[in-house]
């Protein structure tokens, strides 16, 4: 082995933590347990060596025989190896990662790509001045968004337990251990991985919304409280390094957002009470923080008058301190923190928090709001800067400052949404009840708009509290009152958007405008002549194929009505689009929602822009490539000029966020790229269409066809949501307790109204992968047939133009963990053989032609030939995921034959859990 080789590292912290999970099956479950366990790694090892792998090889080996005679507790311990196995080996590459960028900075070597270095080196190459540096951090916003979506199937208990393990092996990675420090961390890691083993690996109930939002607040702990403070901090001295001479005082404009317990869309069990319980969970969370960190900074700043100066400012806050010792009273930095420490608890106690786990040496009042917190911090720093500290201003207190500006006392800012039909019935009842309109439901497009406009305008309310409503009309109008209350609590940027799923015309947006009158947060233009005041963003979200289309016009002909400018100019004239990922792949399959989310970008640039209105795109992706998943710096970098801008928010869902943020230092680098992408896709001209139009109409047609070929499999054929009912485990998913919200948005079987999430989490499971690539191959055979030179002006369109490359190396990433062998095993759970060999054998016959057109227009011989790290990982892991995808098919064919023992459906929960730890981004 080459003593270069820079995976070594990484295949013997695989090793250690394969060997160690090993000894903890021994000693746990015995010798006898161990052997069957190894005996099957063994097998579908020298499986995945063989260089042609398919059923008959599959059969021969022997491996469903033995994996389907294990008793059943013997075959559940089986999946739980395995299971644990690939969330180890995890743990192993995402500490490689670490290990390999830290290699990295010690050489000085180039920066990465996705580095703030980097980006700061392209920007100087480029020639971008100062002034439109400073343009950009004047209108930027930067926005991930953690949403509750039901993708993540680890228990935080397990997250906990691997965070432990990463923890240990960074120790061994960065330390050089004496014998005895050696021997405490092999100790810690046997611990750690036993406490994993013996650690209920799936929920035996489902997630309350209160959890989701318990589980979202964690990653303040683990990573935002501590990484975005310093990130910031590490952009304000990069800039003054690389642009001398001028003061970078950054605005706060990166925030992380949350959906979680304001998003109503399908999940009844999102309240007003949910929604107040979400912010005074997260208030908590922020005050407890600055508490510790106020109480720190006190043991770090004992600076005595007699040594240092200080600003009058500074000694106003000393003298105003209750902390009256006489053994402090050269110390005012202290003594300014000890008040501004009993002026926290009091704001804490005034939210109706628990008592800190310290109490103030005496009370003085609350805070007012985090500006008056953030006003006497800045007063510290002031004070140490003027005076020759600096060094010391420019530690935890400069983190603390920055903490407060984005996390105020709300933590994040919280979406609320729901669906436009809810919206709509709402409306209806209030105009019903007021008199108004008998039946707004019946009205066309053109006289709900007339109507809503001229209520809209009207001081005259519809609510009443002395008349009776529906349940959900009484519930949507308690969450609107309950966001005004909440605003003036926690300030008005703890509740800043409100989001419309499935909007399809004008009126959807207005009705949200005339429910938020209703409600007091929007206010009509004043008789006096004051012009009309709008609390929130109104955001429509466009999400199938056809809205997506349609979506420009509508948003050109809401901007034509005075009504809503009005609202607009109250908004700085800014509005905020959100596009649908999810539902636009179920909608129209991989290429053509690619391509209709590029289009409508474009287009609704040029829309805004004629309107002289700024555009911001909020897009709704997921983890898997089916849900817009992907490398995040190359999806930025691949968007339309001009729809970046400087301002992008996007959804981080389901175990993305755990894999993003549970680790610091990862987390770090996760953000880090995000602001890197949009400083390069703002700034510098990167699209390089020599020849956009004849890329366009190509596309275009390819789309056409992809079209035609995925809604042939999935809407027109016959019986095909049998298939894939009986064909994946969505059922079983169903039963898992992975979130809050149902799989469907309705109480039917229809693909139109299964969530997003589920069918691309089925389609996973059973590693065929579909949402990512299904329809390409027959597009790009159709048009090479009436365009017989094409394949050249395919390979140009890879060169040339970044949004056409990335999407294929998305295809690339999720075919290459596709398995055509495994999936033919899932198809014979279905019970129809007619309809099983009709099905299947078109999906993989467009498999094969979706593989060859994708090698030949990249000139590869092999799927992720120019990505080898992430190839090996794929292929390492398919030996450990393929006895669980043969054990799911078997416990699934005993669990729908009837065997209802509760063990065997907590044995599928289990495969269901080891796969997605495998594929990564699997939902």
């Amino acid at each position: 082995m080459s003593p270069n080789d820079k995976d070594l590292p990484l295949r013997d912290d695989i090793r250690l933590l394969g060997r160690l999970l090993g000894d903890t099956v021994r000693d746990q479950e015995g010798e006898d347990v161990y052997a069957i366990i190894e005996r099957v790694r063994q097998i579908s090892v020298q499986l995945n060596q063989e260089p042609v792998r398919g059923l008959d090889q599959l059969v021969a080996s022997g491996v469903e025989t033995l994996l389907n005679e294990l008793p059943r507790d013997t075959m559940i311990q089986v999946v739980r190896a395995f299971s644990f196995f690939l969330h180890l080996a995890n743990i192993a590459e995402d500490q490689h990662h670490i290990r390999r960028r830290r290699a990295h900075d010690r050489m000085g070597s180039a920066p990465q790509m996705g580095s703030l270095k980097h980006a700061f080196d392209r920007l100087q190459e480029a020639g971008v001045a100062v002034k439109a540096l400073r343009q950009f951090f004047d209108v930027a916003l930067l926005s991930p968004v953690l949403t509750a979506h039901p993708t993540e199937v680890s228990r935080k208990s397990i997250l906990q337990c691997q965070h432990e393990i990463a923890g240990l092996l960074d120790r061994r990675d960065r330390l050089q251990f004496t014998p005895e420090e050696q021997e405490d961390n092999d100790l810690a890691l046997r611990r750690a991985v036993l406490r994993l083993w013996r650690t209920r690996m799936v929920r035996p109930n489902r997630l309350a919304v209160v959890d989701e939002i318990k589980n979202g607040i964690s990653y303040y702990d683990d990573t935002f409280f501590a990484e975005l403070p310093r990130l910031y901090g590490q952009l304000q001295d990069m800039l003054k390094a690389s642009f001398p001479g001028d003061d970078w005082e950054l605005p706060s404009f990166f925030r992380v957002g949350s959906w979680i317990g304001g998003d109503r869309d399908g999940n009844p069990f999102v309240t007003a009470d949910i929604l107040k319980t979400a912010l005074h969970l997260q208030s908590t969370a922020a005050l407890d923080f600055y508490l510790t960190e106020v109480h720190a900074l006190g043991a770090e700043l004992p600076l005595s008058r007699r040594l240092l100066e200080v600003s009058p400012e500074l000694q106003a806050l000393a003298d105003a301190s209750p902390d009256q010792s006489p053994h402090r009273a050269d110390e005012p930095y202290r003594r300014a923190l000890t008040g501004i420490y009993a002026r926290l608890e009091a704001t804490a106690k005034a939210f109706g928090h628990h008592d800190a786990l310290r109490h103030a040496v005496g009370a003085l009042a609350p805070y007012g709001n985090a500006a008056e917190l953030h006003a006497d911090l800045v007063v510290l720093s002031d004070s140490l800067c003027q005076h020759g500290a600096a060094l010391i201003a420019g530690g935890r207190l400069r983190r603390l400052v920055r903490a407060v500006q984005l996390f105020g006392f709300h933590l994040a800012p919280i979406d609320l949404r729901q669906n436009s039909e809810v919206h709509e019935r709402t409306v209806a009842e209030l105009l019903a009840r007021a008199g108004r309109v008998p039946d707004y439901l019946a009205l066309a497009e053109d006289e709900r708009i007339a109507l809503l406009a001229e209520e809209i305008a009207s001081p005259r309310p519809l609510y009443s509290p002395h008349l009776d409503y529906a349940d959900e009309t009484q519930g949507e109008l308690s969450i609107f009152f309950a966001a005004r209350a909440l605003r003036a609590r926690y300030g008005n940027t703890a509740l800043p958007n409100v989001i419309i799923s499935k909007t399809d015309g004008v009126s959807d947006i207005l009705e949200v405008a005339l429910l938020l009158k209703e409600a007091g947060l929007l206010m009509p233009a004043s008789p006096a002549g004051g012009s009309p005041q709008l609390a929130l963003n109104i955001i429509p979200l466009f999400e199938t194929i056809k809205d997506l289309r349609n979506g420009p016009a509508i948003m050109q002909r809401l901007f034509a009505l005075p009504v809503y400018r009005a609202l607009l100019a109250s908004r700085a004239d800014e509005q905020e689009v959100m596009l649908g990922y999810s539902d636009s792949n179920k909608d129209g399959g991989f290429l053509t929602s690619g391509w209709e989310l590029y289009k409508v970008e474009v287009e609704l640039a040029r829309v805004f822009d004629a309107a002289g209105i700024r555009l911001r795109l909020f897009h709704g992706r997921g983890g898997s490539v089916g849900r817009g998943g992907g490398p995040s710096y190359q999806a930025i970098l691949a968007q339309p000029a001009g729809a970046v801008s400087g301002q992008i928010r996007i959804t981080e869902q389901g175990e993305v966020i755990s894999s993003k943020y549970s680790n610091p230092e990862v987390g770090r680098r996760n953000l880090e790229i995000m602001i890197a992408a949009t400083l390069e896709a703002t700034l510098l001209d990167l699209e390089l269409e020599t020849e956009p139009e004849v890329f366009r109409e190509v596309l275009e047609s390819l789309s056409q066809r992809a079209f035609q070929a995925y809604r042939r499999l999935v809407y027109e054929s016959k019986d095909f949501t049998r298939y894939f009912r009986e064909s994946t485990p969505i059922a079983e998913i169903s039963g898992l307790n992975i979130g809050s919200r149902p799989t469907s948005r309705k109480p039917t079987e229809r693909i139109e109204d299964l969530r997003a999430i589920p069918w691309v989490f089925g389609w996973a499971q059973c590693r065929l992968m579909l949402p990512g690539w299904y329809g390409f191959g027959s597009a790009v055979e159709g048009w090479l047939k009436d365009h017989p030179e094409g394949l050249a002006v395919l390979r140009r369109m890879a060169a040339r133009w970044p949004f056409f490359r990335t999407l294929l190396s998305n295809m690339d990433m999720v075919m290459a963990k596709a398995d055509m062998t495994i999936a033919s095993r899932y198809a014979q759970l279905v019970s129809d053989p007619v309809l099983r060999n009709d099905i299947f054998s078109r999906i993989r016959a467009e498999f094969e032609r979706t593989r060859h057109h994708l090698l030949a227009i990249t000139e590869r011989e092999e799927l992720l030939a120019d990505n080898p790290l992430l190839r090996r990982s794929i292929r390492n892991r398919f030996p450990y995921m393929d006895p669980l995808n043969h054990l799911q098919v078997e416990l699934l064919r005993r669990h729908r034959a009837g065997e209802s023992d509760e063990r065997l459906r907590h044995g599928i929960h289990l495969t269901i859990n080891g796969i997605a730890a495998g594929l990564r981004n699997s939902g």
